[in-house]
């Protein structure tokens, strides 16, 4: 079920996700220096060395300039809210206990964007524009997911 690069490649036809976990992330090559840099408290993105510019996600050329001349660089973990919404509905039995829970994106001081959470702030003190920096949650003994807190 799914192409060998979805979500659902590892799943033997007819077999359903378990919904009462917590996806984990799918850790790739492309992806791979991200997570092992966030397990080491670090938010390292891809820069294209030939255009000079931060992307996410992780790929293995450019998407500005199509360059493949691409480095991990440890970014400031700055960034503003540009989006939020608060999710009320248990859409999934895994996150039912987090309900009401935000989800954000942040708009990295160095350009790129990418979905998180807030911690350390109500839902209902969430605006967007606010600056916020990179927090570690560490899951578990494998996975470390960058989150942010208010603040710069």
């Amino acid at each position: 079920m799914g192409d060998p690069v979805g979500g659902f490649s590892d799943f033997e036809a007819g077999e359903l996700m378990d919904v009462t976990e917590k996806p984990r992330p799918r850790v790739t090559p492309d992806n791979e220096p991200f997570w092992k840099a966030c397990r080491a408290h670090r938010l390292d993105i891809p820069w294209c060395t030939d255009c000079e510019v931060a992307f996410m996600p992780p790929s293995p050329v450019c998407p500005h300039c199509l360059g493949e001349a691409i480095e991990w660089r440890t970014a400031s973990g700055r960034a503003v809210v540009s989006t939020f919404v608060i999710v009320h509905q248990k859409w999934f039995a895994a996150f039912s206990d987090d309900v009401p829970y935000n989800v954000v994106q942040v708009e990295l001081e160095e350009g790129p964007r990418f979905t998180s959470s807030l911690v350390d702030v109500a839902n209902e003190d969430i605006v967007v524009g606010m600056p916020v920096t990179v927090v570690f949650d560490d899951v578990d003994g494998d996975v470390t997911l960058p989150r942010f807190k208010p603040g710069s």
